[in-house]
């Protein structure tokens, strides 16, 4: 095992996942569990403490011997303080909190944040379908949609470290409603949660759907990506037609990133993608090059589906402790007197 190891945290609404490896991104060890975000940040603060000291331990080794902690966040941080700035999905006691400095403080390691599906691009660029590429965008399509963009090899982050919120691009003006308060995002249009509202108006509306019989079965509350994708399999007209239009505004959305950053990759993830795959993927890519406004060699542009899957996150996070602990130990240049 190498003397040193490096510790990704990925930070969901409803799970967090962390995992130790080597600087080569090998994977030693890992531990999940529920955030239960309801109980607070004091107290999901010190879940994320135990499950890092429970996972680098599960991969034979001491908090010693982690070199750097990188913990990805859903919302607004400050990287450089490590100070979170505001997490609707976790709630009010997450704002600006300085979460790196208490975990740093607790655990004894340097800790860095950033942004989740900011780490979730970093994985895909370096380990995953952005592997040997240096310009890519990536887009996780779940509860909402979330992205991350990488030039030139490196992460943007933008002039207020707010770039890559491509779920809140406007494609339809007066469009639905989104949770942000603005309306016509493409969050509002092609999320999880947008597919949901339409089925259920679908369902309100007097249209036939095997969906509230599939979700008994299944024993869910909510509409997953496995409900959705279990209608489709059945061929529910109502869920056909939604997903349809949601893949639709995706590729809106994508045809519109692709005019503006031409990135040789755009990686499609989360969980809507991982568990509709191809079938999801094709539509998205049809409409997308449909849009270009420069139709020569539209195959350089790479429109492909995730392969670290539910481990981009946290892989991401690893490779970002590291990168950010090298910067660290570079000495600073001094200014001449």
């Amino acid at each position: 095992m190498a003397k040193e190891i490096l510790v990704g945290v990925d930070l969901g609404g409803t799970s967090l996942l962390a995992i130790a490896t080597n600087t080569e991104g090998k994977i030693l060890g890992e531990k999940k569990r529920k955030t239960r975000a309801k109980e607070g940040a004091s107290a999901v603060l010190k879940r994320i403490a135990e499950t890092i000291r429970d996972t680098v331990h599960g991969a034979g080794a001491r908090l010693k011997n982690v070199r750097a902690i990188g913990l990805g966040v859903p919302g607004p941080l400050d990287p450089k303080t490590g100070v979170v700035l505001h997490a609707p999905n976790l709630g009010p006691t997450w704002n600006n909190l300085p979460v790196a400095a208490y975990l740093s403080e607790t655990l004894g390691c340097p800790v860095y944040l950033a942004n989740d599906v900011n780490v979730g691009a970093i994985g895909e660029y370096a380990l995953g379908a952005g592997k040997g590429f240096r310009n890519l965008v990536a887009i996780f399509v779940g509860t909402g949609i979330g992205g991350g963009i990488i030039l030139n090899g490196k992460l943007y982050r933008g002039t207020r470290c707010s770039a890559g919120e491509i779920g809140h691009t406007i494609l339809m003006a007066d469009g639905p409603l989104c949770g942000c308060g603005k309306r016509g995002c493409a969050e509002a249009l092609a999320s999880r949660t947008a597919i949901e509202r339409e089925i259920r108006a679908g369902i309100l509306a007097g249209q036939e759907s095997l969906i509230p019989t599939i979700m008994e079965e299944l024993g869910r509350e909510s509409m997953s990506s496995s409900v959705i994708a279990t209608a489709l399999e059945q061929g529910d007209a109502l869920t056909q037609d939604v997903v349809a239009r949601a893949e639709y505004y995706m590729g809106l959305l994508v045809a519109s990133i692709v005019n503006v950053l031409d990135p040789e990759v755009v990686v499609l993830g989360g969980g809507v993608v991982e568990r509709l795959g191809t079938s999801y993927i094709e539509p998205v890519r049809k409409t997308a090059e449909r849009y270009y406004l420069n139709q020569l060699d539209k195959d350089r542009i790479h429109i492909v589906e995730t392969q670290l899957k539910g481990y981009a996150g946290v892989l991401g996070a690893a490779i970002l402790a590291d990168q950010s602990w090298k910067r660290a130990q570079k000495p600073k240049a001094t200014k001449p007197t």
